[in-house]
């Protein structure tokens, strides 16, 4: 990962962060207050309102942070290295049997306390 100092957000970043949420919300209300018109045209609308609200939000100091962390997290995706099918398999075989005998000993306790409380409290249910 890289490693960057911190720089100041522009002074504009407060004016994009408004309009982008304002053409986000104006993006609800158009297709709430036009209902009358086609589906179609309210769809285009809105995903061209908000296409424009990310632009405009990746040209903030945040979104531009955010641009640079998706690429570095795209480049750490590729140097992991996956498990085969038969890792996968194996695996989830001893997670299950895990869970099922950690299951066994919970219902067991349960029920060993459960006869222990009835005999010392004298109920029995």
């Amino acid at each position: 990962m890289s490693t960057k100092v911190e720089t100041p957000s522009s002074s504009m970043d407060p004016i994009k962060w408004i309009l982008t949420f304002a053409l986000l919300g104006g993006a609800v209300v158009g297709n709430y207050m036009l209902e009358d018109l086609s589906v179609l045209i309210r769809a285009v609308g809105v995903v061209v309102a908000v296409v424009a609200a990310l632009g405009i939000a990746s040209q903030t100091q945040k979104g531009q942070d955010f641009i640079v962390f998706s690429k570095e997290a795209k480049i750490e995706v590729r140097k992991v290295v996956w498990p085969t099918r038969q890792e996968t398999i194996h695996t989830t075989i001893i997670v299950m049997i895990a869970t099922v005998v950690m299951a066994l000993i919970l219902w067991g306790l349960d029920g060993a306390l459960f006869r222990i409380v009835g005999f010392l409290t004298g109920l029995e249910i």
